[in-house]
């Protein structure tokens, strides 16, 4: 509740929006993790699955956290989207706008997740799905990173 809460703030405060072109050239890389049938066949294909968009909102040094910032960014998920296996060296708080989206980490199980639902990362998660659940419908959600100032949103791992 707090989470869903603070995210809205931030939200309301966000201004503006700026491609992150790190990210879509990751996927773009063919950096792919898991992916549910209808992003394999596509693959299987030739064809990569569709690349996610990121924009990010707002980003805003934490002077009570020295060297740490907070990045808020908004993913869109075109039907079939499937993000690379990555990790953010970041604690990373998900919040679901529209849409279903899977998730999940090394270690654990994938969630689906829908409008108003939630899910974390850790610093050291491996993030090895990510993925629209919908081949026919987007999906939109939030991302709030608490990281290190200046450090990259994501490092694909191969």
């Amino acid at each position: 509740m707090i989470v869903s809460r603070t995210l809205a703030a931030l939200l309301l405060l966000a201004a503006g929006g700026v491609n992150i072109a790190a990210a879509q050239q990751a996927a773009a890389a063919g950096h792919t993790g898991a992916h549910p049938p209808a992003q394999a066949a596509a693959a299987d294909a030739g064809h990569p699955p569709p690349l996610a968009k990121v924009t990010e909102l707002m980003t805003k040094p934490l002077p009570d956290y020295p060297g740490k910032e907070a990045l808020l960014i908004q993913v869109e998920y075109p039907p079939g989207a499937a993000d690379p296996v990555h990790r953010h060296d970041a604690h990373g708080f998900i919040y679901v706008l529209e849409g279903s989206i899977v998730m999940g980490v090394q270690g654990g199980k994938p969630v689906t997740l829908t409008a108003g639902q939630t899910f974390y990362e850790g610093p050291d998660d491996l993030h090895t799905i990510g993925h629209n659940a919908s081949a026919t419908e987007p999906a939109r959600f939030l991302v709030l990173l608490l990281k290190n100032q200046g450090a990259p949103i994501l490092t694909t791992v191969p």
